[in-house]
Order: structure tokens, then C-alpha cells, then sequence
């Protein structure tokens, strides 16, 4: 059975899955990622935040959405081992 593994939020702040608005998603659910690619940014106070993998996996499910306000320690993003 696959291992299922959290991305969290080190910071409370906006999380947006774009590096800007024009552009596309760093990652779409179902794309494979590697440790240390991008996945999101947080914002908190006009400061951007790179949100990256911490291992290599198959992105399962956002479980927060574009612009959406969160917690520190809050899950964003669950990966398939």
C-alpha cells in the first residue's frame, strides 16, 4: 500500500499555487515531484515563501485551495510515496 505523506505550512500567510496569476500551477494533482521542487508560495506581508517538496512522491490531493488563508502547521498538500 502507498505511503501517504503531508506538506505543511511552516508559516500562516496566503498560499497561492501559481508564481503569479498569468502563469501555471507550479503542480497539478497526479504529477510526480522530487525533493525540493516548488509546489506553492505562502505570502505573509507582501514576502513570498517557496513551498517545496519534502520528498519525492505523486501529488495526491491540495488540501487547501489557490489563495486560501492558512495556519502554521496547517496540511496544504498530501504526496503518494
Amino acid at each position: 500500500m502507498a505511503e501517504k505523506t503531508a506538506i505543511v505550512s511552516p508559516l500562516p500567510g496566503i498560499f497561492y499555487r501559481r508564481p503569479s496569476p498569468d502563469m501555471p500551477e507550479f503542480v497539478q494533482t497526479g504529477e510526480s515531484v522530487k525533493e525540493g521542487d516548488v509546489i506553492g508560495l505562502i505570502e505573509v506581508m507582501k514576502n513570498f515563501y517557496e513551498i517545496k517538496a519534502e520528498a519525492d512522491g505523486i501529488v495526491d490531493q491540495f488540501v487547501v485551495n489557490n489563495e486560501e488563508l492558512v495556519d502554521a502547521g496547517q496540511e496544504l498538500v498530501t504526496l503518494i510515496k
